[in-house]
C-alpha cells in the first residue's frame, strides 16, 4: 500500500527552503539597490574649506564613509 504522506515532510521542507533562499535574494537586491541610489543631497554645491585649514568638510569621502554606516 503506497503512503502519500511519505512525500508531504520533504515537499513542505523544499517549500520552506525554497521561500528562505528566495527571501535572502530579495534582501540582497534590496540592499544592493539601497546602496547604489545617491542621496539627494549629493548635488548641493559645498562652501570652500576655511582658509587656514581645520574646520569640518563633508567632503566625497566623508560621504562616501557615511553612506558605509548606514543600517
Amino acid at each position: 500500500m503506497h503512503n502519500d504522506n511519505d512525500q508531504l515532510p520533504t515537499s513542505r521542507r523544499g517549500f520552506f527552503w525554497g521561500a528562505a533562499a528566495a527571501s535572502a535574494a530579495v534582501a540582497t537586491v534590496a540592499g544592493v539597490n539601497a546602496l547604489d541610489s545617491a542621496p539627494a543631497s549629493s548635488a548641493e554645491v559645498l562652501p570652500p574649506a576655511p582658509a587656514k585649514g581645520g574646520g569640518y568638510s563633508l567632503s566625497e569621502h566623508v560621504k562616501r564613509y557615511y553612506q558605509t554606516t548606514r543600517v
